[in-house]
């Protein structure tokens, strides 16, 4: 007998976690795994007890059970298993039923799927989920794009289950259609990559050449996370920093330095060569990480070649004072770090006519997820206040704070230069912030170099824009242009 609001298939930690969050907020909820003892498991153990929460043995037996139009949520691996399961589910259901896949999916299966399965007659939603664990038990961020009919029938149940910004809000609300949902997703991974790699690079300046204590370093991202940097890796980088292992010492330094990612970093750094976009800083971080795992390698080469790392031999004050200038500098970065997400999702906007709302997106990341920080409220107040905004950094908060940090920052990466402390990512976001902001950049020279090899034609300054020339550099050329050949 159908008796549960909303079902749920795929019973790992995340789907369980997610489970238990919207039984608590007093939705009755049906379950079921492929591996069917881990819905006895679950009903035993976790969920025991709970009248509404209710376990299946089949796909048939748990369609069954759910209201219509039936809601099904997907928490399984992404790729080819959620096209299995839809393909298995779709005999059971019937128009105007809902498939929701919950997991890490390209934005590009997120349209496919949401077409294909309109042409059905079912509906669709892809739903970028972050938070980890302790986000989908307790009020993760959610992402929700597909098919706009879809989003009426689970907008209570999101929002009850999301988790909610200091005032209130509740950090999920619909994103756009087809893949915009898990595109968004995509782009705060990135945006969370390259975090992380700022402040591992900050961490690293403190250890290897400030050569401060763990649990110095620790007080200083405890005092950073009471200010504008204050945030959930702030936070936690501050507990890591200041965790000992079982002899005392810190545990982070038995940690082997060789850093594994599962590919979201790098889908950003795909769209963004697709859609011609500089994420610059997303990209080094995702390199760095690639970088790191060569770690045999490493070894040898740091044998052969000798390590770079050139002592410090500054006064104490010097030493607080580029402490200082550090929380300048990734205070800074993590603006272009975002700002460069945000140019991402502004021509992903364009190109797929999603009409995305930049200030909702802020609101979307302010709790919940692993970027939230006091930083987006200030995002989403640029976009409310100038919803055309073509560059967060052109907002007047980013931009006086930049200027106020520019000095701080070009002396963090030059100390850290002549240091040998490499910061891939501390120094892309200063060369971007310096590209963008030049007016004549050499690009003229490369465009000069095409048309000499390639017949590629060029732009010239002092005619009108769409005009093309093509110049017999040697004299024993043509007037040949190329349409094929390009560099």
């Amino acid at each position: 007998m159908a008796k549960a609001d909303i079902g749920l298939i795929g019973l790992a930690v995340m789907g369980q976690n997610l489970a238990l969050n919207i039984n608590d907020r007093g939705y009755s909820i049906a379950v079921f795994n492929r591996t069917v003892e881990k819905v006895d498991d679950f009903l035993a153990g976790p969920a025991g007890g709970r009248e509404t929460v209710y376990g299946a043995h089949t796909l048939e037996e748990f369609v069954s059970l759910l209201l219509r139009p039936r809601k099904i949520i997907l928490m399984v691996k992404a790729g080819a298993v959620v096209d299995e399961f839809i393909r298995k589910l779709l005999p059971l259901l019937e128009p105007g039923d809902l498939i929701i896949d919950g997991g890490n999916s390209h934005f590009s299966d997120s349209t496919r799927r949401t077409r294909e399965l309109a042409e059905k007659g079912i509906l669709f939603i892809g739903t970028g989920i972050s938070g980890g664990e302790e986000g989908a038990r307790h009020g993760p961020s959610m992402m929700p794009g597909g098919n706009p009919e879809a989003w009426p029938l689970v907008k209570e149940i999101f929002q009850a289950i999301s988790a909610k910004t200091p005032d209130g809000q509740p950090c999920c609300d619909w994103v756009g259609p087809e893949g915009a949902g898990h595109f968004v997703k995509m782009v705060h991974n990135g945006i969370e990559y390259g975090d992380m790699q700022l402040i591992a690079e900050v961490y690293h300046i403190m250890k290897s050449l400030l050569g401060l204590s763990h649990d110095r370093m620790s007080e200083i991202f405890d005092r950073w996370n009471r200010g504008k940097l204050g945030s959930y890796l702030i936070e936690i980088t501050r507990d890591i920093l200041a965790y000992k292992d079982e002899d005392g010492s810190p545990l982070v330094e038995k940690i082997l330095d060789a850093a594994g990612q599962k590919g979201t970093g790098k889908w950003t750094g795909i769209e963004a060569l697709d859609h011609g976009v500089p994420v610059t800083l997303i990209v080094e971080a995702v390199f760095a990480r690639s970088l790191s795992a060569f770690k045999d390698e490493r070894v040898h080469a740091a044998e052969l070649l000798g390590e770079p790392l050139v002592p410090w031999k500054g006064t104490e004050e010097e030493r607080s004072r580029l402490v200082d200038d550090l929380e300048k500098a990734l205070l800074a970065a993590k603006m272009v770090s975002y700002a460069q997400g945000f140019m991402l999702m502004r021509e992903a906007s364009r190109t797929y006519g999603w009409d995305l709302d930049f200030g909702k997106i802020a609101t979307l990341w302010r709790a919940g997820c692993i970027i939230r920080s006091v930083f987006l409220d200030t995002i989403r107040e640029a976009y409310r206040n100038e919803p055309g905004l073509s560059n967060l950094l052109l907002a007047p908060y980013f931009k006086e704070t930049i200027l106020e940090a520019e000095a701080s920052w070009r002396r963090v990466v030059s100390t850290a230069v002549t240091h040998g402390i490499p910061t891939p990512a501390l120094s892309s976001a200063l060369s971007f912030l310096d590209g963008y902001r030049t007016s004549r950049l050499p690009a003229n020279l490369i465009q000069a170099q095409r048309d000499y090899f390639g017949a590629h034609t060029y732009e010239r300054v002092d005619r009108p824009r769409g005009q093309f020339f093509h110049t017999n550099w040697t004299g024993r050329g043509g007037a040949t242009t190329s349409g094929t050949y390009t560099v």
